[in-house]
């Protein structure tokens, strides 16, 4: 069975400026193609958006293509940092226990009675 390369669902986008909004995001990523899909990720505690985001494209080619172009650019006031999203942990399959050898015990030190 051939190895294929995993493909990249999602780009991963850190660094973003508080005051931007969701049209923003679009609007710089629409450069690289059609935007899927965004998901500004907001502050468990106290709600305010935590400047980062997912972001979705059409197809892997566009997907590599705006990882590649706006990876440093100039948004709002800061800098972005546009990277491919890490897969979800996936749980592995438990491997079955290994038999434990059984322990030896140690000789008391000192002098042994005869």
């Amino acid at each position: 069975m051939p190895k294929t390369k995993p493909r990249i669902k999602e780009i991963y986008v850190a660094d973003i400026s508080f005051d931007v909004v969701e049209e923003d995001i679009r609007k710089l990523f629409s450069v690289c193609g059609t935007v899927r899909a965004i998901h500004m990720l907001n502050d468990p505690g106290s709600g305010q958006f935590s400047g980062r985001a997912y972001v979705r494209m059409a197809t892997d080619a566009e997907t590599k293509d705006a990882i590649n172009t706006l990876d440093g650019t100039l948004l709002i006031n800061r800098c972005i940092r546009v990277c491919a999203a890490r897969e979800k942990n996936v749980p592995e399959p438990i491997a079955p226990l290994e038999q434990k050898q059984p322990r030896r015990r140690r000789q008391p030190k000192g002098r042994r009675k005869k």
